[in-house]
């Protein structure tokens, strides 16, 4: 029995010897597994260098080129548009033109019915005419008041020679004082004739202008030109080249109202960019200073341009209703100036009024 379990502990000692032995039979094999899972590739090595160095180099240039620039991307396409309205009323007759349409200086627009001027016209004629038949008419009348004063001179020196005949018989006692009182009384009564004669060629001299010009004669003047100024308007020309814009209202057999648009022309040509910038961005800006415009409109596209004003009071200082701050309620709002943006030369694409563009200026370096 003893020898039997003997056997066994020799046994068991034997099989854990032999286990032993695989155990440090497989334990190179398992390190050299374990050093090949832990062993790092060149690239990974690499990569973790250079992510760290590329941070640190946009973080340099960052750092260096910091305050060179500004921008802002409220900002806005600006054109010159012009609202279109009449000179004249009266109904649409014939219509030139259609909404999006590129029309030239001086081209038909539209036109109104000139039938109504054309009556207008003819009325000032006539008045110009009526005008110089009363010119003639006074100047006869003068010509006449003439007439009547050598008459009176004529009539005053027959009764003057009466009269004095009648002294001389009187003197002598052949004539009697009820005569020589008539004859003295006619003497009276032409010079009064004599004086009314030469107050109204006076009147009637007056009444002619100089140079034969007479006000009526020149008010119907200004008839008649108005009147053929009205038959030019009613004709509307385009005042300058652009696109037609705003034309819903413009039919034919529309009334045109005097004041009121009836379409808009905008000048594709003279398009620039109105930048609002924070008050606190302009302390290095001025006029001439280099700028950079994008559109949201048309992706990569970029525009060189420059700084061309730079406005005179902020956009709430221009609004309808300006900020009252003098009240308890006051807080701090950080204003905004408009400044215009000029292009250095004509953008690849159309300019269309209100497109939403970026602005960047760039500043020049402190002295």
């Amino acid at each position: 029995m003893n020898e039997l379990k003997k056997i066994d502990r020799e046994t068991g000692e034997e099989a854990r010897h032999a286990d032993l032995r695989e155990t440090r039979a497989t334990e190179p094999e398992a390190a050299v597994e374990k050093i090949v899972v832990v062993k790092r590739s060149p690239k990974r090595i690499i990569l973790m260098l250079v992510v760290p160095l590329m941070i640190l180099l946009i973080g340099a240039y960052f750092w260096f080129n910091s305050g060179k620039t500004v921008g802002t991307d409220n900002a806005y396409v600006k054109q010159d548009i012009t609202s279109i309205s009449t000179q004249v009323g009266g109904p649409v007759v014939e219509v030139g033109v259609r909404e999006g349409q590129k029309v030239k200086r001086g081209d038909v627009l539209f036109r109104i019915d000139p039938a109504p001027l054309q009556v207008a016209l003819a009325n000032a004629e006539a008045q110009v005419a009526a005008a110089r038949l009363q010119t003639v008419q006074l100047r006869t009348q003068a010509a006449g008041t003439n007439g009547d004063i050598v008459g009176g001179q004529a009539n005053l020196a027959i009764t003057q020679r009466a009269l004095a005949r009648q002294n001389q018989l009187l003197a002598q006692g052949f004539t009697t004082r009820a005569a020589h009182d008539d004859a003295l009384n006619e003497v009276e009564k032409a010079r009064a004739q004599l004086a009314d004669a030469r107050a109204r060629a006076a009147s009637a001299s007056a009444a002619i202008a100089p140079g034969g010009d007479q006000p009526q004669i020149a008010a119907a003047n200004a008839a008649v030109a108005k009147a053929r100024l009205d038959i030019q308007h009613s004709i509307v020309r385009a005042p300058s080249d652009g696109v037609i814009a705003k034309s819903d209202r413009l039919l034919v057999g529309q009334t045109a109202i005097t004041g009121l648009s009836m379409l808009s022309i905008v000048r594709d040509k003279a398009a620039w960019v109105e930048a609002n910038f924070k008050e606190d961005d302009l302390a290095r800006m001025h006029v001439g200073l280099p700028a950079t415009v994008k559109f949201d409109a048309y992706p990569g596209l970029k525009v060189k341009a420059h700084v061309a004003s730079i406005g005179s009071g902020t956009g709430s200082e221009f609004s309808v209703l300006p900020a009252q701050n003098a009240n308890g309620n006051w807080v701090k709002v950080t204003q905004r100036v408009p400044v215009r943006i000029a292009f250095d030369q004509q953008p690849a694409r159309d300019m269309i009024a209100g497109l939403s563009a970026k602005v960047e200026v760039t500043l020049e370096a402190q002295r």
